[in-house]
Parts: structure tokens; C-alpha cells; sequence
């Protein structure tokens, strides 16, 4: 295969005897380029090191992305990895990644999205002046930086992993090194490389020599493996290489199930480097991220595919480390880079450990700070738990307000319930990170009515982060069901034309397409929940938030006000209505099992008639059948 020397040092020397002196033979570097984040280490580089290094492969990794942010500036750096619309991340080392084939010298895509983009200059064109800049000048003094900085001549490998906007300054850099060291092999792999969007992009682009489709921890070292035995690596499952004009690969391996057996990941060198460039501190606590894997896959997912969700492509099935080794992980590697604060790469948290690791976190007095993903069906005694054992974000997909859409989506929650867990989140002081999506086949108007309607009463919750249109995601059963969601149309999204030459195939590159359902509704129709999310948001930058909460002695409740101003207040209940909206706080409930666990000698449609006085207060939130007090304990820590 082309880019594959027989040895690294002389050509005609006899291969080593033994497999560990031909893996030690075989020095390979693990590279992350922009846009990763610049605030966290990458967890594929450090856990594929860790694993090669079992095997006896020496390997390093190079965090490149932090050179990047301290070359054009930390902020503009964040600004563009955060962008998620439009392709311009991947725009600028697109001339660098492609040569004369780029398909936007001219910087069309400046022009075309320059409302989408002034944000990241305060205008139009200062966006156009910073992008440009940074195309024609930056981009190509960094590369060259890498190429003269690195010994790449005692190197055999270099590994790209690849997510989001990654893909051509990868290319960029593989296509430098190319150039000035054939002898190298480079290998691709990460979620751009999963399924068919890895076989197109290895038939199209020259500089990718191997990719890696699907979950690497076996693929990689087997990888590797084979190269230094002088045998073909497309012959391992889940590696896939061109020969003339096709692609040859053997279909991945089952997913590893014993994540256990998985080694911790190995960060040293994004801090030693991080240090280096002044992005982190020398001495002292660290604020950095460290990413930890507690699972992998989707166990909602598995039974239930969110319909507009694309994670998880080809490996669905739930997997978890045991909690013995989760808590081992965070000690570990608490104390070995001197941080507490952990994100959980997770797309849905296993439900043991709300029995076997946060509760022992909290014995342990351990002082963690920690993010993780979660369905949003937690309760009020669940979020405590999570509170008093270091989780202070979580997303928990909330996605909507209305139940209906929630259905449209397979959600498996109610409205009542993404509420409650907005309202003991607060409580219990856990930031949330959610949106409001539309766009579902299916949907009424009334679906966004209503929510713009209740957004009033909810002001004192944390507001989403954004309200707009569903992306429409490779791998999603929005995507992949077209049976079962008729869409008019269906295209890759428009920015990837100014990005890929037309040798590569959009339609099998594309993760985000633009699409229009067969039944949309006008876009007239969010208009009013566009405008009730702003409002929200606005209250929420105010140097005083909106509150609601209460106070309460046997008989007696006391609810203040404050969510609107100039039309403060407090509501007092006395006897019966005070028993009914506190049995309601804790959970979303029945007219029914009110009377049930209150006793009541009333009928249930009489209930009903005082959930719907307390609704018209906007202090309680209705969802069918179901009803839940919106105000909150003024005392904390219950």
C-alpha cells in the first residue's frame, strides 16, 4: 500500500523477530485538529494511545488544536468550535485540504451566510475580514508551524480523529505531511468516519490511506498490528482502505462489551502542552474538563430511537463500565491531573449508578464537579442525589413543553416531567443545558401555541438555550425511516458545497441535511414561541430572575411572587387548597392519587376544578391528567 515503508530505517533490513519488537518499530501519532474544543482533552486520543501502548506500539498524541486557539485567539477560537449551523470551520482549511479542487476560492460562503456568521465579529463584515484573515494567513502559517515543529521523519503512523468540523484541517495537515514525508501512513477514524460517510470519504480524498469505521479500541491496535506484520489492513474488521478506484473493508467487530477491560485515558500531553502555550495553568487547581466514559450506546435508544437523534449511528446497544470502576476512574484521574471537574461523554446515564456511585461520592466527601447526559424522567429524591454527588450540569433532552411533540419525537417523558426536572434542577442547584426543537411530521399549531401560552408561568425556571428548527441527522429515524416520515425534500446542508470538491459525494459525506416535512407547517406558526423564549431568556440576564416560592406549616401555604416585574405578589392557602398544591410539588400527579393519599372526601372532578384555579394563577402546570405545583421551597437543601 502506498505511504507503507517496509522499515523505518533501512528498506532492506529483515523484519524484526518478534511481534513486540516489530510493534515497538512502528512509532505512531495520535493528532486532534481544529475544531475540537479547546477546553478538554480529546478522549479518543487518549484512550487510543492508552490502548496501543498495551500492545506495545509506541504512541503519542498531539492536541494541534491548541495551537490553533492560541494562534488566532482563544475567544474567536471557542466561537467558531461552537458553531454547529453552518460548515465555516471546516471552510477554512478547505483550499489548504483540497488544493485547486476547493470549491470556494472566491469566498462565496462569506457572502451567502453573512448574517449566520456576523455573530462572530459584530458584524457582517467584520466576519468577512476575521474568516478571511484567518483562511489566507493563519491557517497556512499554522500548518506549516506543525510540519517544521514535529520530527515527523521518526514517525510511521499518524492517526487523525475526526468529529463535527474537524475533517479538513485533518486533511489539511495529512496532505502536508504527504508531501514532505511519503513514508507515512495516515489513518482516519471518529464519528465523521462512521458507516458509508467513511468509505466516500477514503475513495475521495488521496491523503487518507486507512480509516478506521466504527469503535476503534480493537480496530486500531489491529490495525497497526497488521502494518507491522506486512499484512493487509483492510483484512481487519473494521478498516477499510482504497486499491485503484474502490474501497476494500471487512465490517466492524460486535461492539466491545466489557468496557472494563478498557484502559483510562491518557491526557498527559494536552496538559504538558496546554502548560506550554499559557492555555493552563502550571501549579495549583486546574478547571479543565477531563472527559471519562461511563457507557457507551443508548439503553432508551435501544428500545426506543429518539426520532431526530444521530448519535450512535452503528452502535446503539447500551454498555456500561461497573460503578467500582467509575469511581476508580475519577480518583484516578482526578488526582493525576489535578482537576475535579469531569464530563461524561455518555449519551444517557445509567440508572445504577443513582444507586452504587453517587451515593458513594457523597460518603467518599469527594468535591467533584461533574456534567453528564440523562433522560428526563429523574425525580425530586433522584436530582438530590446527583446535587450531593458533585453532578452541577445536566442534559437531560428535554427538547419540548408540549407532550404531543414529545410522542412525535419518542421521547418516552411527558411535558409535566421535563418541568418537574426543570423546577428540582433549580432547586437543587444543577444547571441544565436544553432546547425547544419544532419541524416534527405530524405537529399541530396548537402543539406551539399552547407552549408559548405556559412559557409565562415557567419564567423562573432555567430557560432553554435555544428554540428553533430540528436538525435533520445522518442516522436518525427522521433520516433513515422515509416510510415512516414523508419529507418533500431532502439535501446535504448548503454549506457543504463551498467545503468539498465535487469528486466527493455529498449525500454519503453529509451528517446535518436540510429537509422540509410532506405536512410542515408555515414557519409563521413558532412566531409566538420564538418570541415567548426570548422574553424568557431576557429575564434571566437581569440582575434579578424571575422567582416563585413558597413556605408552608400544617394547613397553611404561602406562595411569593416575583416572576414578573411590577406584578409581584404572594397567594396564601389555608386547609385543603394547601394540601393539595403541596401534594402536587414533588411530582406530576392525578386528580386521583390526590385524593387517595390526602384522603379527601371530595369527588375527583372537584380536585380537578382546584388544579385548574391554581393553573389560571399560573402556579401549576397541566399535562392532561396530570398536574404539577410550579413553586418552589424558599428554604434550600430539603
Amino acid at each position: 500500500m502506498a505511504g507503507t515503508p517496509p522499515s523505518r530505517t533501512d528498506p532492506a533490513a529483515p523484519p524484526p523477530e518478534s511481534a513486540a519488537e516489530r510493534h515497538a518499530a512502528w512509532p505512531t501519532v495520535l493528532v486532534s485538529m481544529p475544531f475540537m474544543d479547546v477546553d478538554r482533552p480529546s478522549i479518543q486520543l487518549g484512550l487510543l494511545k492508552a490502548i496501543a501502548e498495551t500492545q506495545g506500539f509506541p504512541v503519542r498524541t498531539l492536541h494541534a488544536n491548541l495551537d490553533f486557539a492560541t494562534r488566532i485567539g482563544v475567544e474567536h477560537y471557542r466561537a467558531l468550535a461552537a458553531q454547529r449551523g453552518r460548515l465555516v470551520g471546516d471552510w477554512l482549511f478547505a483550499i489548504e485540504a483540497f488544493g485547486t479542487a476547493a470549491p470556494d476560492p472566491d469566498a462565496r460562503l462569506l457572502a451567502d451566510f453573512a448574517d449566520d456568521l456576523a455573530y462572530l465579529a459584530g458584524s457582517s463584515a467584520g466576519a468577512r475580514d476575521l474568516l478571511l484573515r484567518v483562511r489566507d494567513r493563519d491557517v497556512p502559517a499554522y500548518l506549516d508551524a506543525l510540519l517544521a515543529a514535529y520530527p515527523w521523519e521518526r514517525v510511521r503512523v499518524v492517526g487523525f480523529s475526526s468529529t463535527f468540523q474537524q475533517n479538513t484541517a485533518s486533511f489539511a495537515l495529512a496532505r502536508r505531511l504527504k508531501r514532505h514525508h511519503p513514508h507515512l501512513v495516515t489513518v482516519f477514524g471518529g464519528a465523521n468516519f462512521d458507516g458509508e460517510m467513511g468509505l466516500e470519504l477514503v475513495r475521495s480524498v488521496d491523503c487518507v490511506d486507512l480509516a478506521v469505521i466504527g469503535e476503534g479500541d480493537g480496530a486500531f491496535p489491529g490495525l497497526l498490528a497488521a502494518l507491522a506484520a506486512g499484512t493487509d489492513p483492510a483484512a481487519v474488521p473494521g478498516v477499510a482502505r482504497r486499491d485503484g478506484g474502490r474501497v476494500l473493508s471487512t465490517a466492524p467487530a460486535a461492539p466491545l462489551t466489557r468496557l472494563d477491560d478498557l484502559p483510562m485515558p491518557d491526557y498527559d500531553e494536552y496538559f504538558e502542552r496546554g502548560e506550554r502555550l499559557g492555555l493552563i495553568p502550571r501549579v495549583g487547581r486546574r478547571d479543565t474538563w477531563i472527559p471519562f466514559e461511563s457507557a457507551r450506546g443508548c439503553w432508551w435508544g435501544a428500545k426506543h430511537h429518539c426520532t431526530f437523534c444521530g448519535l450512535n449511528g452503528t452502535t446503539m446497544a447500551f454498555r456500561a463500565k461497573s460503578p467500582q470502576r467509575v469511581l476508580d476512574e475519577l480518583a484516578h484521574q482526578a488526582a493525576r491531573y489535578r482537576s475535579f471537574r469531569f464530563e461524561a461523554v455518555d449519551n444517557i446515564l445509567d440508572p445504577r449508578y443513582l444507586r452504587d456511585v453517587f451515593p458513594a461520592i457523597t460518603a467518599a466527601r469527594s468535591d467533584y464537579e461533574i456534567f453528564y447526559e440523562v433522560k428526563a424522567n429523574l425525580n425530586r429524591a433522584q436530582l438530590r442525589l446527583l446535587a450531593q454527588g458533585g453532578v452541577a450540569q445536566l442534559q437531560p433532552g428535554l427538547e419540548s413543553l408540549s407532550s404531543n411533540v414529545l410522542r412525535l419525537m419518542d421521547k418516552g417523558v411527558r411535558a409535566a416531567q421535563n418541568v418537574n426536572l426543570l423546577r428540582w434542577a433549580l432547586y437543587y442547584g444543577i444547571g441544565v443545558d436544553w432546547n425547544i426543537l419544532w419541524g416534527f411530521p405530524g405537529e399541530t399549531p396548537a402543539d406551539y401555541a399552547d407552549q408559548a401560552a405556559v412559557i409565562p408561568d415557567l419564567v423562573h425556571l432555567q430557560p432553554p438555550v435555544s428554540a428553533d428548527r430540528v436538525w435533520l441527522e445522518r442516522f436518525s429515524p427522521l433520516y433513515a425511516q422515509p416510510e415512516r416520515f414523508r419529507l418533500r425534500h431532502r439535501h446535504p446542508e448548503r454549506s457543504y458545497r463551498y467545503v468539498y470538491p465535487d469528486t466527493v459525494d455529498l449525500d454519503r459525506v453529509a451528517y446535518f441535511f436540510e429537509y422540509e416535512p410532506a405536512d410542515a407547517l408555515p414557519d409563521s406558526t413558532y412566531d409566538g414561541l420564538r418570541e415567548a423564549v426570548g422574553l424568557w431568556s431576557a429575564a434571566w440576564r437581569e440582575q434579578r430572575r424571575p422567582v416563585l416560592t413558597y413556605r408552608s406549616a400544617p394547613g397553611f401555604l404561602q406562595i411569593d411572587d416575583g416572576r414578573h416585574a411590577g406584578r409581584e405578589g404572594t397567594y396564601t392557602f389555608h386547609g385543603t387548597l394547601a394540601e393539595i398544591y403541596l401534594a402536587c410539588g414533588d411530582r406530576p400527579t392525578t386528580a386521583s392519587a390526590v385524593r387517595d393519599r390526602l384522603r379527601l372526601d371530595l369527588p375527583v372532578p372537584a380536585i380537578e376544578e382546584v388544579f385548574e384555579e391554581f393553573r389560571s394563577r399560573g402556579l401549576m402546570f397541566r399535562d392532561g391528567s396530570l398536574a404539577l405545583s410550579l413553586a418552589l421551597p424558599a428554604v434550600p437543601g430539603r
